[in-house]
């Protein structure tokens, strides 16, 4: 990387990082473009090279912060040394993200808030920067490793991304309807029906 690569990074670096901690202290209503360029201490016009606006960078933030909580759980993944099933990848993925988010309750509260399937689509196979991965090309992958065909693989990515989602907000934060430990058994129960129910004969 060239030196105006190298600047340009860190403008975009420092810009997104300061915007994520305005998001999450004041809110995106009450954060203004000027007060991310303030706090990152770079020009406004500086920040048009890079965002359309506060919505188009909080957006960018969601892509950003999701992809790097999927790069941990698929290293932790590539990490074991034994072979795991189609479905038990799924169920580690899944376990591995709610305990990141477990463990970094501002970030999932910042996440859930402003999350749609559109931009979590996004997240998964438009990286916002280089160290992003793109989870779509591992999900992909793990399809074509496993044993057995599914039907409509990326409906039934969206069915179990959104019931871990909306079950999993209530459960880490509040304690509702239970403590996120006894819901895991429960969760990945159905997530095996779910891959099951697609699962072409």
């Amino acid at each position: 990387m060239g030196k105006i690569d190298h600047n340009k990074k860190v403008k975009r670096d420092s810009l997104l990082n300061t915007a994520f901690q305005l998001f999450i202290t004041r809110g995106i209503n009450k954060t203004s473009v000027s007060d991310i360029v303030d706090n990152a201490g770079v020009a406004k016009g500086t920040f048009y090279l890079y965002f359309k606006d506060k919505h188009d960078i909080r957006n960018k933030l969601i892509s950003h912060k999701s992809s790097q909580i999927f790069q941990n759980a698929i290293q932790d993944l590539n990490d074991i040394e034994k072979e795991l099933s189609f479905e038990d990848k799924i169920i580690f993925i899944v376990d591995n993200i709610i305990n990141q988010l477990n463990n970094n309750q501002i970030l999932l509260s910042f996440i859930s808030k402003n999350l749609s399937w559109g931009i979590f689509k996004s997240a998964l196979t438009s990286p916002t920067s280089e160290e992003d991965i793109d989870f779509g090309e591992v999900y992909e992958n793990m399809l074509k490793e496993a044993p057995v065909q599914f039907d409509a693989p990326e409906t039934m990515l969206f069915m179990i991304i959104e019931l871990a989602s909306s079950t999993c907000y209530s459960s880490i934060l509040y304690n509702e309807p239970v403590p996120i430990g006894e819901l895991k058994p429960y969760l990945y129960r159905t997530i095996k029906q779910i891959i099951k129910s697609h699962i072409v004969d």
